[in-house]
């Protein structure tokens, strides 16, 4: 079920995966997580552990700006040889259903496809449903595992 956007635009903003509104967005998704997965989540214990490989050229981190807030964040770094891996997709919760994820898997595609990036990598945990339902829509495939990220049950491609 899709709601309509607020008449107030959304601002995508690539910033510095350590910005104070990519680490408040950072801090509410790992709340998330911790509170949805069968035994919490560390992301300490991840693949993702720190956002430095984040940066540009080679990565990015974005933040969604509603009304100035920060309401999401989503990025991806290089994984070797040719494909970016997208990690810590998030959308605050009281802005779900606006297509706002769909507007940020988007937004980290096209800029995937403008540093050369040709596959398009990611994984997710089981419970997030709605997540797997917004890939399988945008054209990623479930592929096997290519990582061992130890909070993944799906992983999924995208040919650019």
């Amino acid at each position: 079920m899709s709601r309509d956007l607020p008449d107030t635009p959304v601002d995508v903003m690539e910033v510095s995966p350590t910005s104070p509104d990519a680490e408040f967005c950072l801090s509410r998704y790992f709340r998330e997580l911790e509170h949805r997965f069968d035994g919490g989540f560390d992301p300490a214990n991840s693949l993702a552990p720190t956002l430095d490989a984040f940066r540009p050229p080679r990565g990015t981190f974005l933040v969604l700006y509603l009304q100035g807030q920060p309401i999401g964040c989503g990025g991806f770094k290089f994984d070797p040889p040719d494909a970016a891996y997208i990690k810590r997709m998030w959308i605050d919760p009281t802005a779900r259903g606006l297509g706002l994820g769909r507007r940020l898997l988007q937004e980290l595609e096209q800029i995937a496809r403008a540093r050369g990036y040709r596959i398009l990598r990611l994984e997710t945990e089981k419970a997030l449903t709605e997540a797997q339902h917004l890939y399988r829509s945008a054209g990623f495939r479930e592929v096997p595992p290519f990582n061992d990220e130890r909070y993944a049950d799906h992983w999924f491609e995208k040919l650019l």
